[in-house]
């Protein structure tokens, strides 16, 4: 089959599942994409973003922001326009606008919620949304740095309102900590993963009608402790707090992200919801225009930005996650 028609069938498959609902339910999408260093051209004397501007290393232009603008764009209309859309590694509320504003998605009323964290790069997580299909009560950043010990990162964003059916949702959205640093970055990705599960604990407790998702890129796969252990998964799908890991639905010769040749599951949805809810399985986003053929392993990768300073023209490093979540009316 050529790439066009495979590019086609796709989005035929992806949209059916999205769209074709049983009768007599409601339904709810939700997407999670990591877009990779989505930064603007200006430099912030506040945060290290140098490298991303005309004259960094990257040679961060306004042509090649609105090639990745309008890349995103697409990306999301072949997804068929998802109610709510979790972004990591927004640098601030500047590129939702262009996103949100400067592309047809403002036929499709998206707007966003966003706050500066204190990460060092100035990269955030960040939601989308539909107005028309999500009504946000309230939103907050819940901090997982420590300033005492010198130690930044992004918060937890927290946001919880109403569907266009009238249920309770509320989304956390997360960026680990990445494996550098060691020891000391396992602690603190084991901190936040702790966290994260007192947090949807609480929230189930306080909210016991609603569903409640976590999503994010944890930095770390289902057999690694901060998943299996923090989370309280071990080898299971669900775990003790009745939370379940739907990145079990994955393909498991798959992943979101491709490091050194081996794909890996590092980004994730979390669900916890009473019997009225059901979800489809949680589908991986495998669009042609994200791939890139390798060339010196077999297979494709996720086709970056940037791949080291070289500009490859791609959207990302990781793949997103798109889930279908129905209620019986």
């Amino acid at each position: 089959m050529c790439r066009a028609k495979t590019v086609i069938l796709g989005l035929l498959l992806l949209s059916a599942a999205v769209v074709n609902g049983q009768e007599g339910l409601a339904s709810f999408t939700v997407a999670w994409w990591n877009v990779e260093n989505f930064f603007d051209t200006r430099d912030d004397t506040l945060t290290d973003d140098n490298d991303f501007t005309p004259e960094g290393d990257y040679h961060w232009t306004r042509r090649r922001f609105n090639d990745k603008r309008d890349g995103l764009y697409k990306t999301i209309l072949m997804m068929d326009f998802p109610d709510v859309i979790g972004l990591g590694e927004v640098e601030n509320a500047y590129v939702l606008r262009e996103l949100c504003q400067g592309t047809p998605l403002r036929k499709k009323h998206y707007d966003f919620i966003h706050y500066d964290s204190p990460d060092r790069r100035g990269i955030d997580c960040a939601l989308l949304y539909r107005r028309d299909r999500f009504t946000v009560l309230k939103s907050r950043p819940v901090c997982q740095s420590d300033s005492a010990t010198g130690y930044f990162t992004r918060d937890i964003l927290c946001v919880e309102g109403i569907t266009a059916e009238g249920d309770m949702v509320v989304l956390l959205l997360n960026h680990w900590p990445s494996k550098r640093g060691g020891d000391e970055a396992e602690t603190h990705r084991m901190q936040i993963a702790t966290t994260l599960r007192r947090l949807m604990d609480s929230l189930s407790t306080a909210l016991p009608r609603a569903a409640i998702i976590a999503m994010g890129d944890m930095n770390a796969s289902a057999d690694e402790a901060p998943i299996a252990e923090g989370m309280g998964f071990g080898d299971l799908c669900r775990n003790a707090e009745g939370v379940h890991n739907l990145d079990c639905d994955l393909p498991p010769d798959w992943g979101s992200h491709k490091y050194q040749g081996q794909w890996r599951y590092i980004d994730a949805m979390f669900l916890k919801a009473d019997d009225r809810w059901q979800s489809d399985p949680l589908q991986l986003v495998r669009f042609d225009h994200l791939l890139v053929q390798e060339k010196n392993a077999v297979g494709v990768r996720p086709k970056r930005t940037h791949r080291g300073p070289r500009y490859e023209g791609g959207l990302s490093d990781h793949l997103p996650l798109l889930l279908r979540l129905r209620r019986a009316k």
